[in-house]
């Protein structure tokens, strides 16, 4: 099974960044980032597939990227003008299956906390 481990969390001020990597140790065919707030739902943030393709949640487009070193197997995502609402933990998700969310694994999970 893929093993992925998260770093990079932590506090920022409003219109800052923070960057958020995962890095897998088995294959892997897309990689989402989901967030979740006490009391709310899972939200979707971003995927990124092994063919390079991206995409990104309407409330997150054009401040943040979502890339893949290759190499290290690793999965970032970059968050720049950061909100005070983006605080969440942040948590990615590797499939094998894509379509039908087949074969996934989690990360543990990081915090990003944002200051208004």
């Amino acid at each position: 099974e893929v093993r992925l481990v998260e770093s990079g969390g932590g506090s920022a001020q409003a219109g800052g960044s923070l960057t958020l990597s995962c890095a897998a140790s088995g294959y892997w065919s897309c990689m989402r980032w989901y967030r979740q707030v006490p009391g709310q739902d899972l939200d979707f943030v971003s995927r990124i597939d092994s063919d390079g393709s991206t995409s990104y949640s309407d409330s997150v487009k054009g401040r943040f990227t979502v890339s893949q070193d290759s190499a290290k197997n690793t999965v970032t995502l970059q968050m720049d003008s950061l909100k005070h609402e983006d605080t969440a933990m942040y948590y990615c998700k590797a499939c094998l299956g894509c379509a039908l969310d087949f074969r996934c694994s989690w990360g543990q999970g990081s915090q990003v906390t944002v200051s208004s």
